[in-house]
């Protein structure tokens, strides 16, 4: 294993501190770990976290426009209940915290712990629960769906309205929308090399691609034979599209009650002649270059499927260390929602608008 880091027990502590030298804005808290920033006025803390390697979700999304804090756990490990507290003490500014989890076993029992502690001492909190991996319906980590990088643009367009004035209620209607009109599926073409394990967590054979695969390395729907992008792409895109509507039941937490509710909810169906936003995410070791190529072959499928394309990512945005490979997303959206993603940003990762 060579990689660019010193003891791996340091890691994420040293990438911690490489981050904050690099964003003067940023504040950080050691012990427990977690990154915050202030915004100019009074508005809902947004805040996330999970574990680390998949930069520059989350901490790198920390700024104007976007989160408030994030807590990062160690590699592919969640972040624990005091670093969640802690930081939702930090960033409460009175508008209350709305923490957005992804789907994974450890990250979803962690925050609704800390959910439970901040209402405790009278925090407003809520929780939003990202599951947009249309791949496999349960995994290694999760029971449902795993929350990958669609949440992204949950934290994007959340981030945007909070900064905007959107109580509380409205973040978390709007979050929950965000996350019911959006698919994600993921492809690796090789391995990551966890610091802690020090050798790929799989490995795949010359012309082999883990189809469906998960931002940890989990399998997805099978080992299959690479041809080339074009065809790659229509597979994917074919999973994406045969994905309709998919019923769950989410714990919803009442702040009423000071308890959590279950709320039958559905991902929502994909229509004809509507705007889609669309993620071609690298997974860590891909080329931009190649990232180009597999959004040359979506836009063609979008195209020809009818799903009109009004605003587009291309980049590293929601990775897997150094795995060679691609997720898409795309998320039918309406006028709120883009208007929210055209509003000012400026973190790590994302910047534009004044």
């Amino acid at each position: 294993m060579k990689k660019l880091i010193n003891r791996v027990e340091d890691v994420v502590k040293e990438q911690m501190e490489g981050l904050v030298l690099s964003r003067p804005e940023l504040q950080v808290s050691y012990e427990p770990r977690y990154m915050w920033h202030e915004p100019k006025q009074p508005q809902v803390a947004l805040v996330s976290g999970g574990g680390s390697g998949h930069e520059p979700l989350h901490a790198g999304f920390i700024g104007e426009g976007m989160l408030t804090g994030a807590c990062p756990g160690e590699v592919f490990t969640s972040p624990t209940p005091d670093q969640m507290y802690e930081c939702g003490q930090k960033v409460d500014s009175g508008e209350g915290v709305l923490f957005v989890i992804k789907n994974y076993t450890g990250d979803v029992l962690n925050f609704e712990t800390a959910v439970e502690l901040l209402h405790a001492d009278g925090v407003r909190v809520g929780a939003v629960l990202t599951d947009d991996d249309v791949a496999v319906k349960d995994s290694l980590y999760t029971a449902g769906r795993r929350g990958v990088a669609g949440t992204v643009l949950v934290e994007k367009m959340v981030g945007a309205a909070a900064a905007q004035g959107y109580d509380l209620e409205k973040c978390e209607v709007l979050a929950r929308r965000i996350n019911d009109n959006c698919r994600s599926f993921g492809v690796a073409l090789s391995a990551c090399t966890v610091p802690a394990a020090g050798k790929p967590s799989f490995v795949l054979e010359e012309n082999e691609i883990e189809f469906g695969v998960g931002i940890h390395g989990e399998p997805g729907i099978e080992r299959r034979a690479y041809e080339d992008v074009n065809t790659l792409v229509d597979q994917m895109f074919a999973e994406i599209m045969d994905n309709t509507s998919y019923s769950r039941t989410l714990r919803i937490w009442n702040r009423e009650s000071g308890d959590w509710d279950e709320l039958e909810t559905k991902i929502n169906d994909f229509n004809t002649d509507q705007d889609y936003i669309v993620l071609v995410n690298g997974l860590g070791a891909t080329p931009e270059s190649e990232l180009y190529g597999v959004y040359r072959r979506l836009a063609q499928n979008c195209e020809q499927a009818g799903l009109r394309i009004a605003r587009n990512l291309v980049g590293n945005y929601c990775t897997s260390l150094n795995m060679e490979g691609i997720s898409i997303t795309l998320l039918q959206a309406d006028e709120e929602m883009l208007s929210l993603y055209d509003a000012p940003v400026s973190t790590a990762a994302m910047t534009w608008g004044k």
